[in-house]
C-alpha cells in the first residue's frame, strides 16, 4: 500500500510542478479526460479550483485561445 501512496504523491508533485512552472511563465496547464477516481480526488482536495479540467480535447484546445 505504501507504494501506491508514493505513486500518488509523485503524480501530485509532478502536476503541481507543472502548474507552478506554467504559472510563472504566464502559461496554462489543462487536465484532460480524468478518470472518475482522479476527478473525485481533485474535488475532495479542492484542487479542481486550481486546475482547468476538460472532458474532451476540442474544448481543451479551444480554451487556450
Amino acid at each position: 500500500m505504501g507504494e501506491v501512496n508514493t505513486s500518488i504523491a509523485l503524480v501530485w508533485a509532478s502536476w503541481w510542478s507543472a502548474y507552478t512552472t506554467a504559472k510563472n511563465q504566464q502559461a496554462e496547464v489543462k487536465l484532460l479526460k480524468l478518470t472518475r477516481k482522479v476527478h473525485d480526488l481533485l474535488q475532495l482536495t479542492k484542487l479542481y479550483t486550481v486546475f482547468d479540467i476538460k472532458d474532451d480535447e476540442a474544448s481543451a484546445i479551444a480554451s487556450f485561445k
